[in-house]
């Protein structure tokens, strides 16, 4: 399936150019979308979805206008963590109205900011005139929403490790915003539409890729391919590695969707590059009359000029006014503030909930949710590899190459310690960068068409530390796994061996753009996984994983269910969070279980886990291969096992 290339010789940041792929059909496309609305749920910590508690909305301090009316809101998203407003009403209506909720950008008054650049009040009031019952809700750590900052999570590797993000809150709060609007007697669920700016337009595209409920959009001065967005609440872990927000936003397909760009920002292009990309996915669906596209002359902006172009496709799409005269704002008094701060002269309900509360709370959500998706027999086991496995492919950023799309550059042969050692470099269609391997045989027995087993196996040290070097004698398994007939695939993960290269994580948001160099190192263990099963003369494939590179090995293993069995030093890994970021640090490998999730997901493969020591609690993993295996196939030891320990146990499977 077709995506935005991505190397790892490439630093990527949020002005990287980049370009949509082509699809070619309705079903790649929505195959695709698929796994983009998972990707971002992922990145965001919302995967699989948090239970949604009661919303408990209190409304107050209505004031009446001749022909709508603004009152103050807050709801709780998770238990006790406000989101804050104004909803703004029509009068003198009867019946249902549509809905619509206004995410604002980084204004210093945030949803309170009237100028004519950008008026958040003068397009709420527009609309509410116009019959729509409107939801202007705070972004995080502005005006009454300052139980959290807006520098959430910031350089926390421990959140990052969790899922939990400054984006992941805000995007929970306008899902629990769409909850809001929809649960109002006076609002037609199923007639939803948004609209923001800048980083408002960030949270309408979010949102209307992830939550359908989303009927109709308008994401202004922000769908950009060439600029992905500049605060932390833009730039999620993991979020844009393999996408961009030209994409994301072609994920409205095929509900109605208008672009609004400005001449003096990043969106100039919009006519030209991201709306005609977009319109390629449209098509897929006949629907190209359901996306529009709006180039104002000005500088960055929610001016008058493109409000009324979303006034209007709002009344052409929410409200079916299709031939009607197109709306016009109308001069209006702004309510004084005291009138729209949602805490003015009123006390705080839940003024304890602060960073480290609410943290702990998703902290201790996600490991509940986690313990109570632990499977206790096969078909449980199966449930759980359907959730876990795509979620920690999508944490690691793995992708499975198919035999067609990888290249085999051979180098030199040589005999080391009487067994033949070919040397090459395994790559990928359209990607400059090579894994260093080596295979390994007794010559005399790779003749003819004879069909062996292969062992792939993964040293911290690279393919040197399995091979030998110069003439000394290979790794005692190695070797002794050859002279049994098997042929020994060796290789050089990223930052190992000869695959050392320059990496600057210096840049801002490094990791929304960037894999990890575990995530590289699992990524590549794959691709061998995937060779060596292309291969004409192997029938089957084990996989062997040494000292710090058993770990790379047990995640690698956990997305190849082919592979037949697994030898992995644990290297006295702790489940810690300091484990991690220190040793293998990926985003949002901490919410999806880790290590304990990945020896999960092998079952009921044979399994032979050694050097576990003293400080990882494992129990998890033996009940699940008790409850799910007649037989024991799993094998743990706390201290390291021998090469002929190893040997042995793998001749006898």
């Amino acid at each position: 399936m077709p995506q935005p290339h991505h190397s790892r010789r490439v630093i990527y940041d949020t002005n990287t150019p980049r370009a949509m792929p082509a699809y070619r059909t309705r079903d790649e496309w929505l195959a695709r979308a698929a796994e983009l609305r998972i990707h971002i749920l992922v990145s965001a910590g919302l995967y699989p979805e948090p239970e949604k508690c009661d919303l408990n909305p209190v409304i107050f301090g209505r004031v009446e206008h001749e022909n709508y009316s603004v009152e103050k809101v807050h709801f709780e998203s998770y238990p006790g963590f406000l989101v804050t407003g104004n909803l703004y009403r029509p009068t003198g209506k009867r019946g249902k109205s549509p809905g619509v909720l206004c995410p604002h950008g980084h204004s210093h008054q945030g949803r309170l900011e009237d100028n004519e650049v950008c008026s958040e009040p003068k397009r709420c009031i527009a609309l509410a005139q116009q019959g729509y019952v409107v939801f202007s809700y705070d972004m995080v750590g502005f005006a009454d929403s300052r139980q959290v900052s807006h520098q959430f999570a910031d350089t926390d590797s421990v959140r990052c490790l969790w899922g939990v993000s400054l984006m992941g809150l805000q995007l929970w709060n306008s899902i629990r915003s769409v909850d809001f609007l929809c649960a109002l007697p006076d609002v037609h669920a199923t007639r939803i539409g948004c609209t923001g700016a800048s980083g408002g337009g960030t949270q309408t595209f979010m949102l209307m890729a992830v939550d359908r409920r989303v009927a109709v959009a308008a994401p202004v001065v922000m769908v950009s391919a060439h600029f992905q967005g500049g605060c932390l609440c833009e730039n999620a872990p993991s979020l844009r590695i393999g996408t961009f927000n030209v994409e994301i936003a072609a994920m409205m397909a095929p509900r109605p969707l208008l672009l609004v760009g400005a001449t003096g920002d990043w969106t100039k292009n919009t006519l030209a590059e991201e709306f005609p990309a977009i319109r390629r996915v449209y098509k897929l669906f006949d629907a190209q009359d359901k996306l529009s596209a709006k180039l104002i002359d000005a500088p960055h902006n929610y001016n008058r000029h493109s409000r009324e172009a979303v006034y209007a496709w709002f009344a052409k799409h929410l409200r079916g006014g299709e031939g009607k005269r197109a709306p016009k704002e109308s001069l209006c008094a702004i309510d004084k503030l005291p009138d729209l701060l949602v805490f003015y002269g009123y006390e705080h309900p839940h003024a304890g909930v602060n960073e480290n509360t609410l943290t702990s709370h998703l902290l201790s959500e996600s490991k509940r949710l986690w313990q109570s998706g632990l499977p206790t027999n096969p078909r449980s086991l199966n449930q759980f590899r359907k959730t876990a496995r795509p979620w920690m492919r999508d944490v690691l950023s793995i992708d499975v190459p198919c035999a067609s799309n990888l290249t085999v550059d051979v180098e030199e042969r040589h005999s080391i310690a009487g067994q033949e050692v070919q040397r090459f470099c395994l790559g990928r269609r359209g990607d400059d960068w090579r894994i260093p391997a080596s295979l390994r045989w007794v010559d005399g027995r790779m003749s003819g068409k004879q069909v062996r087993e292969a062992v792939l196996i993964v040293h911290p040290n690279g393919r040197a530390a399995v091979d030998g070097i110069e003439g000394s004698p290979p790794n005692p398994f190695a070797g002794r796994m050859a002279l049994k007939g098997r042929l020994i695939m060796s290789m050089d993960c990223s930052q190992t061996g000869e695959a050392i290269a320059e990496r600057d994580e210096s840049v801002r948001f490094f990791a929304t753009y960037n894999r990890t160099v575990t995530s590289w190192r699992v990524q590549d263990i794959v691709d061998a996984l995937s060779y060596l099963e292309s291969r004409e003369d192997v029938n089957r494939v084990s996989l062997v994983g040494v000292g710090e590179a058993g770990l790379w090995a047990l995640l690698a293993g956990a997305l190849a269910p082919s592979v037949i069995r697994c030898v992995i030093d644990v290297a006295k890994f702790a489940d810690t969070d300091d484990a991690y970021a220190k040793r293998l640090f990926v985003p949002g490998l901490r919410k999806v279980g880790g290590i304990r999730t990945a020896a999960i997901l092998h079952a009921p493969r044979p399994v032979y886990l050694h050097n576990t020591g003293t400080d990882l609690d494992m129990d998890c993993v033996v009940r699940v291969y008790e409850a799910s295996v007649t037989e024991g196939p799993l094998n743990m030891q706390t201290s390291k096992a021998t090469a002929a320990q190893i040997v042995e146990w793998l001749l006898e499977r």
